[in-house]
């Protein structure tokens, strides 16, 4: 038997020792392969749209369209008020530090599973209708085709996720808040079934290109504010950026912020009190006892003592200059992501209010600049020193012309310094 006939007889051997069932096996990971590449593979030259937000807070961009935003809160911590606002912002331009750019009204679907139908009805009637009018105007007519609310709290808990996913695929809104999607579930913390609901609402977020906004109460645990049990793990992990509002007393103000991000830090949380009338009233001063108990909060003894400066009379203070300047040593600049990852990790500060205290005295003595780079992603960099006029010509030395041209395209972009003032905290 030659070579070329015995090779043969090898590979018809080999052929035949191959059961049907990995036969099944080979082409269905081949098609499996063939669906990867073409639906899911990322690659550089691919030309996708660019990121939709419907809403700016304090001129960051805010609730994504295809994404989930989590919001979170203890009971009467003001959730439900502040969704007020957000719902009204669907059909106006501007209120309170929100806007909105783009110039068609968006679609709002409320899905209320936890108060009575008065208390939703209400709701519309005495908040988000009086905040249109407040904005637009008491003659101007309410879009209430703009609006799909419904209340399913006599509802079967089994129905409601079929319900929810028949009325996104039948009115196409822009946002969605289920308020509260603890009452789509059997069990907060029922892993399988929190993994399973976040999954799907993913999807139909990515399917209908909606915002989709979850509400869910925080833990009890005093020292955590993330939304409770296995649910609001997955949701934490899964949202593009999770709120949290809170009850301060005894002023009764209310406190929106943001808790985490994945892109658009907003770095000062927006203060409203309820007025005469029921309506929210921007409060443009942090309360006393929110700046008093900022450093009082944070535990002494994880801060660490080289950032500190202690006083003769007891008192303490973060030493911002070294803190920021140590945070930024060797580096042209940090997104407000990485600057605030920096700054806690020296300094053991544990807390984000006691960063964004010192972010403040930073951004307020003049020592760091910050601007926006092409993506619209917030940078800070220490600033730099006022150059005198009989210097303006002199020649760049040869070393730092590369660390000029690499400049160039910050100078052109929107730089400022920081003007406004200092974040509530």
């Amino acid at each position: 038997m030659n070579q070329a006939n015995y090779n043969l007889l090898g590979l018809n051997i080999h052929e035949s020792s191959i059961s049907q069932e990995q036969r099944q096996q080979m082409k269905r990971q081949g098609e499996l392969i063939e669906l990867l590449e073409q639906l899911y593979r990322i690659t550089p030259d691919m030309e996708l749209p660019p990121m939709e937000f419907l809403l700016e807070l304090f001129g960051e961009p805010c609730f994504p369209r295809g994404e989930l935003v989590a919001l979170t809160g203890r009971a009467k911590s003001g959730k439900t008020f502040a969704l007020s606002i957000i719902m009204a912002m669907a059909v106006v331009s501007e209120l309170l530090s929100f806007k909105r750019e783009d110039v068609a009204p968006l679609k709002v679907l409320w899905y209320d599973t936890e108060q009575s139908k008065q208390s939703t009805l209400d709701i519309l009637k005495n908040r988000i209708i009086p905040l249109f009018h407040l904005a637009e105007g008491a003659d101007t007519e309410f879009p209430t085709n703009n609006f799909f609310i419904f209340n399913v709290r006599e509802s079967d808990r089994k129905d409601r996720r079929a319900l929810l996913n028949a009325a996104i695929s039948h009115y196409q809104p822009d946002m969605v808040i289920i308020d509260g999607i603890r009452d789509l579930v059997d069990d907060i913390n029922d892993g399988i079934v929190a993994q399973d609901i976040m999954e799907q609402l993913m999807r139909t977020a990515q399917q209908h290109q909606c915002c989709i906004v979850c509400v869910l109460h925080q833990n009890k645990a005093s020292e955590s504010r993330d939304p409770r049990g296995w649910l609001g793990t997955e949701l934490l992990n899964k949202a593009f950026d999770v709120y949290a509002t809170e009850k301060l007393m005894p002023q009764r103000i209310f406190k929106f912020e943001q808790l985490y991000t994945r892109k658009y830090d907003i770095e000062q949380s927006l203060y409203f009190e309820v007025g005469d009338d029921g309506l929210p009233i921007i409060v443009k001063d942090p309360p006393i006892c929110e700046q008093q108990t900022d450093e009082m909060t944070e535990e002494r003894p994880s801060l660490n003592d080289e950032y500190m400066i202690r006083h003769p009379d007891g008192k303490w203070e973060m030493n911002v200059p070294k803190l920021f300047g140590d945070a930024l040593k060797g580096r042209d600049m940090l997104t407000g992501a990485a600057l605030r990852y920096q700054v806690k990790l020296l300094g053991n500060i544990a807390t984000n209010r006691l960063y964004n205290s010192c972010l403040s005295k930073a951004m307020a003595s003049g020592l760091l600049e910050k601007w926006r780079d092409t993506k619209g992603v917030v940078c800070y960099r220490l600033a730099r020193p006022a150059v005198p006029e009989h210097a303006a010509h002199s020649a760049v030395p040869e070393h730092a012309e590369g660390r000029q041209g690499g400049r160039q395209g910050e100078q052109q972009a929107d730089l400022f310094s920081e003007s406004e003032e200092a974040p509530p905290f």
